[in-house]
């Protein structure tokens, strides 16, 4: 392996998730000490999804590589061009933008302060192009590789849907019971999640993704 590598933005894959088209650089290149990646978007498009980094505890910064972006940041609005960036110490401010011109391009960059740990919604994301052409499998590869780094419990819950996809209800339902002790929020998502109809009239998985607290069972979906 060379000690380097030289890429172009428009050599990686550029996946359209979550309302934003991304581009996996950290993933792509193995990278440990930090979180990148980048957005393309043309005129009117989020090229940033409003956002905030309140969960994951993120610094972050964009860059604006090409294009021109408008950026909300709180009640603020700033029109940046390339060459200009933002810096967000504030995991709770909010954030979105927008491109303002074709061809806008913009850098993320981000990680916990003193110490980066990989974001679980890399793997998740990176599995979206198999999940579209219905390679399940592969996948849930992914999905599992992004476990096993991050150890990040909320991936169980992609593994189940894929699990649910599958036709492999046991396994899905084991997956959704990891998640769910872990962040019992998340039932009404499993609820209502087309990744999961095929378990919707199950009564087994009624019951785990039941309402945290709901009923005389009480808590823990």
């Amino acid at each position: 392996m060379s000690s380097y590598e030289v890429r172009r933005f428009d050599e990686l894959d550029l996946i359209s998730v979550a309302g934003v088209n991304w581009r996996p650089i950290r993933r792509e290149l193995g990278i440990t000490a930090f979180g990148i990646n980048a957005y393309s978007a043309n005129t009117g498009e989020d090229v940033v999804e409003e956002h905030t980094e309140e969960w994951l505890g993120h610094e972050e910064v964009y860059v604006v590589v090409s294009g021109r972006a408008t950026f909300t940041l709180g009640d603020d609005t700033h029109e940046v061009e390339p060459g200009g960036f933002v810096y967000l110490r504030d995991p709770q401010t909010k954030r979105k933008a927008v491109a303002a011109v074709d061809g806008t391009t913009v850098l993320a960059i981000g990680g916990k302060p003193g110490v980066h740990e990989p974001s679980s919604w890399e793997w998740s994301f990176g599995a979206q192009p198999l999940k579209e052409r219905g390679d399940y499998a592969g996948a849930m590869r992914i999905v599992q590789e992004g476990l096993d780094v991050t150890g990040n419990p909320s991936l169980h819950y992609h593994l189940g849907y894929y699990e649910a996809l599958s036709g492999n209800r046991e396994a899905a339902l084991e997956h959704l019971r990891v998640v769910l002790a872990e962040r019992p929020e998340l039932w009404k998502w499993a609820r209502e999640d087309e990744d999961y109809a095929s378990l919707r009239d199950d009564p087994e998985f009624l019951a785990v993704t039941r309402e945290p607290d709901a009923g005389a069972g009480g808590g823990g979906a």
